[in-house]
């Protein structure tokens, strides 16, 4: 950890040049990670987890003819899935050309198809069989033995004499009570309900759960009246609830398994011709590949045995497109087995419960009957459950059979819509399972409003009352309906003052970054005598703290800069001078400029680079106006950049970031000085504006050093002698303001000129010459001495200009306008 800690802080590693290639490198591998991420995910999902389903298949199931598919085929066997022809879709195989040492490629593609349908075949068959399976009520014969074993076995401990004395003991006093107190009517509902669960009770607790478990209980009489209206929906007359199941498996196995395997493997259905049908089955039935081609090129089907013979890169496609609509029908067939089992399952639980109820509960008033009461419901309801599941299956079939026999040879296009249908299904069924849950907590409460009164005992009034016992289900079922009430739960949790404290005082703790702002705030402000933040952890909270704040300035100033916005090279530079007024560092800003909302990393990164070194540049030299300083170094660093450019040895962003930062530099150097000087006009005809606009355009040290004297009470010794204002500190005063406004205006604007038109040398030594001259008046004024670094050189008139300059400066100008 040491270590770590001298690593982190050493000056040569937090250089800003190497900070600024981390945070580039950093940025360019997230986004190489996630398309790389997003890419393995898919390749793993639609290739190689079903591939790896299909190896699985085939390594452990045992005999059979080593045959494409067969072993797969044994390994899926038990389901027993067959489609209406009585193949089983366990038997089916792709027969295709599988190349060989001359024909590599064909050998290739057909490992790739084989694999693809291997894991199709597993998907597309499991979730036949599920759905089948979740209606014939075969899984609840597993564990019937066992419940009926326990709930026997707590009627034993349960329901005795003395429990029932007990409880009929307390129910005749709430009758008592209610005379009492002149309730006859509700004392009479509760004489009747006692009578009524003194009668039902021996008959329920001699046999529970027969209701539910027996083969003619209400489960299986609602799957049988659902059972019935599908059947009737499909035409077929036969209601035999094994029949039915069985039906539904082979229309569905012939309309997304034998129908799409056809149109994969011959590129249409070959069941149209009698023949070819029957050439099919019989060689899948056989699991043989080499008796489909045989049948398939004898039956007189040639385009069918071409494509067979041909395998190609379509097919491969074409197996990932039923990959996918093959998970989606595994997704229907999950969803509706769960909400089958579940009902049954609740349904069970209920009937489990109601053993109290009998036993003693029932003879209570209040919740305890309530209790009874909503068990009882929820067992009918249950039937109502399994024929709502199986007509909406039933129709489901119906549909999907009906689409796929108009569409003839079209089966891709169905097989789209298809799956686009299943999802719908999927969000439907679970809103049908929502309303069946509303519904028989409406029932449950209706009944006992029923037996409590629907006066003084009851909440609320009207249709709205809730009966006693219903307010704890009511909320149980509020809390399924979405995720909305989790998020208030969890957003409650987080801004509890409790989890705070629990949680080391750190405000709304589950939010992102809480721990970051509190590490900030004890390092500020010495929280618990904290003496302050150190080490990387501090860094960041200080980093967390500053961000927004710096964010917003650097925003704000980009978007406000002429011609610049977030993205844009003069936008950059604005926002970096933006960054400095709130008192922002070089070091805060990449995070100010992320914050603002740049992301583009070359923009950011020349522009970092370039305010950066004219900083850098400016900070040792002397002069009245730093601002100043850092425009004198920006204009040099353009002369640099561009005449490398000119010779190939720059970029032109980097020209360009370094003109934006000479503009932004003017700029903040114009803001810096008196701004509105006004001269008097009506001494001797204007020489106080005469006498400055000479100066204006032929400055001198010995000018302005002579107008400083005057400017603090002094006397006149040179250019001033003689003048109106030879003695006037005043007027002094004024002009002095005037030339150091008027000289900070035309830097500004020829500075601008220069950017609107980068191709014209002559522009960018005009704003040099303006340059020159406001240093050399800062410099007479200050005291400070002219080296060779730290006055731009004035340029020489009637220079042309430099030969190769436009063509490169054009491409700066590009990225600048």
């Amino acid at each position: 950890m040491n270590n770590w800690r001298s690593d982190f802080w050493d000056p040569d590693r937090w250089q800003l040049p190497a900070v600024l290639r981390r945070c580039r490198a950093w940025i360019r591998a997230t986004r190489r990670r996630r398309w790389t991420v997003g890419v393995l995910v898919t390749v793993v999902v639609l290739v190689v987890f079903p591939g790896l389903l299909g190896a699985t298949a085939s390594a452990t199931a045992e005999g059979g003819t080593r045959t494409a598919g067969s072993s797969v085929g044994s390994a899926l066997g038990w389901t027993h899935v067959a489609d209406s022809s009585g193949v089983e879709a366990a038997s089916y195989v792709f027969a295709t050309d599988h190349g060989g040492v001359l024909n590599p490629g064909d050998t290739a593609i057909s490992l790739v198809i084989g694999l693809e349908f291997a894991g199709w075949k597993i998907i597309v068959i499991t979730a036949i069989w599920l759905i089948g399976y979740a209606l014939s009520f075969e899984w609840l014969n597993l564990f019937s033995k066992a419940l009926l074993g326990v709930a026997h076995s707590l009627t034993g401990q349960i329901a005795t004499p003395i429990m029932l004395v007990t409880a009929a003991t307390i129910g005749a006093f709430f009758v008592a009570w209610f005379v009492v107190r002149g309730l006859y009517s509700k004392a009479g509902l509760q004489v009747v309900t006692m009578i009524m669960v003194g009668l039902l009770g021996p008959i329920f607790l001699a046999e529970p759960l027969a209701d539910v478990l027996s083969s003619d209980g209400l489960l299986a009489k609602g799957r049988d009246l659902g059972i019935s209206v599908a059947a009737g929906l499909n035409g077929d007359n036969n209601i035999d609830p094994h029949h039915m199941v069985a039906t539904m498996q082979g229309t569905l196995t012939d309309n997304f398994v034998r129908r799409p395997l056809q149109v994969w493997n011959f590129g249409h259905v070959v069941d149209e011709q009698a023949s070819c049908r029957a050439a099919w089955s019989t060689g899948v039935t056989a699991r043989s590949e080499d008796r489909v081609k045989k049948g398939i090129g004898a039956c007189g089907d040639t385009s069918a045995k071409e494509s067979m013979e041909n395998p190609n890169f379509e097919q491969i496609g074409t197996g990932l497109l039923l990959l996918l609509a093959g998970a989606i029908l595994l997704a229907f067939g999950a969803v509706l087995a769960i909400k089958v089992i579940r009902a049954a399952l609740d349904t069970i639980y209920h009937g489990l419960m109601s053993i109290f109820g009998f036993a003693a509960g029932g003879f209570v008033y209040g919740p305890t009957q309530t209790f009874l009461i909503r068990n009882v419901v929820d067992s009918f309801v249950a039937a109502a459950r399994m024929t709502a599941y199986t007509i909406f299956l039933g129709v489901y079939v119906l549909i999907l059979g009906d689409l796929f026999k108009l569409a003839g040879d079209q089966v891709m296009v169905v097989f789209i819509i298809g799956a686009i249908f299943e999802i719908v299904a999927i969000l439907q069924l679970k809103r049908l399972s929502k309303s069946l849950d509303r519904g028989n907590e409406w029932i449950a409460n209706r009944f006992a409003l029923a037996v409590q009164g629907s006066g003084g005992g009851a909440r609320g009034s009207g249709g709205g009352a809730t009966a006693l016992g219903m307010g704890a289900a009511g909320a149980g079922h509020s809390m399924r309906m979405g995720m909305l009430p989790a998020l208030a739960a969890f957003s409650t949790v987080s801004n509890s003052p409790a989890t705070e404290w629990l949680l080391g005082r750190t405000r709304s703790p589950l939010r992102p970054f809480a721990r970051t702002e509190r590490a900030a705030q004890v390092g500020q402000w010495g929280f618990w005598g904290t003496p302050g933040m150190g080490g990387p952890e501090g860094y960041y909270a200080q980093a967390y703290v500053h961000r927004p704040v710096f964010g917003r300035a650097a925003r704000e100033a980009a978007e406000a800069a002429p011609g610049g916005g977030v993205n844009t090279v003069r936008g950059a530079a604005a926002a970096l001078q933006g960054l400095e007024d709130i008192g922002g560092k070089i070091s805060d800003a990449p995070a100010a400029l992320l914050a603002a909302g740049f992301t583009d990393e070359d923009i950011v990164f020349n522009a970092i680079r370039s305010w950066s070194i004219v900083d850098g540049n400016s900070k040792d030299w002397t002069m009245a106006n730093n601002h100043l300083g850092h425009v004198v170094a920006a204009v040099q660093r353009v002369q640099d950049s561009s005449l490398r450019l000119i010779a190939g040895g720059s970029d032109p962003g980097e020209v360009a970031a370094d003109l934006a930062t000479l503009q932004a530099a003017a700029f903040r150097y114009r803001r810096s000085v008196p701004a509105g000087v006004t001269l008097d006009q009506g001494v001797a005809n204007g020489a106080e504006e005469q006498f400055v606009s000479a100066y204006l355009n032929a400055p001198t040290a010995e000018v302005v050093q002579d107008l400083q004297r005057v400017a603090n009470g002094g006397a006149a010794t040179g250019a001033l002698v003689g003048t109106p204002f030879a003695q006037d500190q005043l007027a002094a005063q004024r002009m002095m303001g005037a030339v150091g406004s008027r000289q900070a205006d035309r830097v500004l604007d020829s500075v601008n000129d220069a950017l609107r038109d980068p191709t014209n040398q002559q522009l960018l030594r005009v704003a040099r010459g303006h340059i020159s001259d406001a240093t050399l008046t800062d410099q007479a004024l200050s005291g400070a001495k002219r080296t060779a670094t730290n006055t731009p050189t004035p340029p020489a008139p009637n220079s042309p200009q430099r030969p190769g300059w436009a063509p490169p400066m054009a491409r700066v100008g590009a990225r600048l306008n």
